[in-house]
C-alpha cells in the first residue's frame, strides 16, 4: 500500500472516532445523551485543555520529566535484555540454571514493585526508571534469547566450515538473526517504558504526565485526564517513529516483502 494512502486511511480512522465521540457526548438520542460529558468529556474540551497546556508552557516540564524517565528505562532495560539474552542463548547450561528464577521474576506484578522501588529509591526519577526497566528488560530479553536460538543450523554449519571464529559468528550470524526479534520487542518496549514511568508518577511524584493525570483525576477534571492520555499517546508514537527509523537503518539487508494482491 502506498505510504500516502496509508496515512490518509490512518487519519480517517482517527477522524471517524473523534466525530463519533463528539456526537455521542453532545447529541441526544431519544432525548438522552449516550455518553455523559461528566464521565467522558468531549473532543472540544480535551483539545482546549491540550492547547492551554502548550500555550502556557505547563506541559513542557512534565513532558521532559516523563521523557527522561522513559528514555532511561528504555535504554537500561533494552541494553540489559540484549546482553543477558545473548549470554543465556550462548550458554545453555547457565540458562538452564537460571530459568526458574527468570520466570519467577517475570511473573512478579510490576504494580506491587512500584511502592518498593519508592521506598528504596525515593520519590525522584530513579524509582520510576527502575519500574520501567522491569517492564522493558523481560520483553527484550525473551525476544533476543529466542532470536539467537532461532539461528538456522545450516547457516551456522556453513559459517563454521568457512572457518569463522566465535567473534565473527556473533557479528555475522547471531547478531543479524537476533536483530529482527530485538526490534520487534523494542517497538513494544517503548510503550512499556512510558507506562512504567507514568505509573510510578501516578503513585507518587511531583512532576510528570502521570502526576498531571493524577491531579486532574483528583478534581474530577475528565477533560484533563483525557488530555494527558492523548499527549501520552502522541509521545509514545513519536518515540516509536524514532525506533522505526533506526530499525530501517540497521536492517537494510532485510528483503522487503511485496504486497500480496489477489
Amino acid at each position: 500500500m502506498p505510504r500516502v494512502k496509508l496515512h490518509v486511511l490512518q487519519g480517517l480512522v482517527a477522524v471517524v472516532l473523534i466525530v463519533a465521540w463528539h456526537a455521542l457526548t453532545t447529541i441526544p438520542v431519544f432525548g438522552k445523551i449516550l455518553l455523559p460529558p461528566f464521565f467522558f468529556s468531549n473532543p472540544v474540551d480535551v483539545a482546549e485543555q491540550i492547547v492551554a497546556w502548550f500555550a502556557t508552557g505547563v506541559i513542557w516540564k512534565h513532558l521532559s520529566v516523563t521523557l527522561a524517565e522513559a528514555m532511561l528505562a528504555f535504554a537500561i532495560g533494552s541494553l540489559g535484555g540484549i546482553l543477558v539474552g545473548f549470554w543465556f542463548a550462548r550458554q545453555p547450561r547457565t540458562a538452564a540454571v537460571f530459568d526458574p528464577y527468570v520466570k519467577m521474576a517475570n511473573a512478579l506484578p510490576r504494580v506491587v514493585l512500584a511502592p518498593i522501588f519508592t521506598l528504596w529509591l525515593g520519590l525522584g526519577i530513579w524509582s520510576k526508571v527502575a519500574l520501567g526497566v522491569t517492564l522493558v528488560f523481560f520483553i527484550v530479553f525473551f525476544n533476543v534469547y529466542q532470536g539467537v536460538k532461532e539461528v538456522s543450523p545450516t547457516v551456522l554449519a556453513n559459517a563454521r566450515m568457512l572457518g569463522m571464529t566465535e567473534r565473527q559468528l556473533m557479528r555475522h550470524v547471531y547478531w543479524p538473526s537476533a536483530l529482527s526479534w530485538m526490534f520487534s520487542s523494542l517497538h513494544t518496549s517503548v510503550g512499556f517504558a512510558v507506562v512504567g514511568a507514568v505509573v510510578g508518577e501516578y503513585l507518587g511524584s511531583a512532576a510528570g504526565l502521570g502526576y498531571l493525570i493524577q491531579q486532574a483525576e483528583g478534581v474530577f477534571d475528565v477533560a484533563g485526564v483525557f488530555a494527558g492520555m492523548f499527549v501520552l499517546a502522541a509521545f509514545v508514537i513519536a518515540i516509536d517513529t524514532v525506533v522505526s527509523a533506526v530499525e530501517k537503518r540497521l536492517l537494510v539487508w532485510r528483503p522487503v516483502v511485496g504486497d500480496a494482491r489477489p
